[in-house]
């Protein structure tokens, strides 16, 4: 009878350790899942900070870096914790899911709470930008991603292209005569700005505000996806290690 419940002990601990090792690949892959769209956020839509006067956005990219880092070290430990059955690595392997969890409640929070505030950032802040920062002396990342944000969403001004009317640099000398910014135009040559015909410039409706509100939106969807479908697999991850280091502990004694 002893001889039957240690074989069935035996093939608990290799089902659970199979079970647990199928966990940690996606597990690992979903860390460099995060890690991915972390460091897309900051490398390819940096440009757009600029012109956002919270840097919540920024800090959730800075959040996701981190927690997909963790993750993928902790599954190169929780791999090595499976094979050796150390029910020490096992623990700290543990320890990690959890900590990991909670960045990535934080992040989750983060995003959420810019995400409800983010239509009202938006409109105050791309407005006195536009008005007050473009194109002035110690402004040049101001201005570059406001030209950017203009080109690659095909749109002008923050929310028609008469806002910029009250632009600093546009009724400055260094505007040359322009109505708006040379960004502005659908194919950019110098002083194109001068004319304002919707054949000329892009008169899009909503503006620039409504164009970069539903990226920065569909953006923090999709780290919430990821984070979430995270965190739910580190749920039966949690589940599981306790099972195993359990199992373990009654094996060995």
């Amino acid at each position: 009878m002893a001889h039957y419940k240690a074989e069935q002990d035996d093939w608990l601990i290799v089902y659970l350790k199979y079970l647990l090792f199928v966990f940690n690949f996606f597990f690992w892959v979903g860390g460099a899942a995060i890690l991915a769209v972390g460091i897309w956020t900051l490398v390819e839509k940096s440009g757009y900070l600029s012109v956002l006067a919270s840097s919540t956005f920024a800090a959730s990219a800075y959040i996701l870096i981190f927690a997909g880092t963790l993750v993928m070290v902790t599954g190169f430990l929780g791999f090595g914790a499976i094979i050796r059955e150390d029910r020490s690595c096992l623990s700290t392997y543990f320890c990690l899911l959890l900590v990991i969890f909670l960045v990535e409640l934080v992040a989750g929070a983060l995003a959420h709470v810019y995400y409800q505030r983010l239509g009202d950032e938006l409109k105050q802040h791309l407005t006195r930008t536009l008005s007050e920062n473009y194109g002035q002396p110690g402004a040049v990342e101001i201005t570059a991603s406001v030209d950017r944000l203009q080109q690659d969403f095909k749109c002008c001004g923050s929310n028609s292209s008469a806002d910029w009317q009250h632009s600093a640099y546009i009724l400055s000398r260094e505007g040359e005569g322009r109505q708006v910014p040379d960004s502005c135009c659908k194919t950019v040559v110098a002083r194109c700005g001068q004319r304002v015909h919707p054949s000329n410039i892009y008169k899009v409706e909503g503006g620039c505000i409504t164009k970069l509100e539903q990226f920065l939106a569909n953006h923090l969807l999709l780290m919430g996806a990821v984070g979430i479908g995270v965190a739910c697999l580190q749920t039966c991850g949690m589940a599981l290690t306790c099972c195993l280091h359990r199992r373990l502990q009654l094996h060995f004694h």
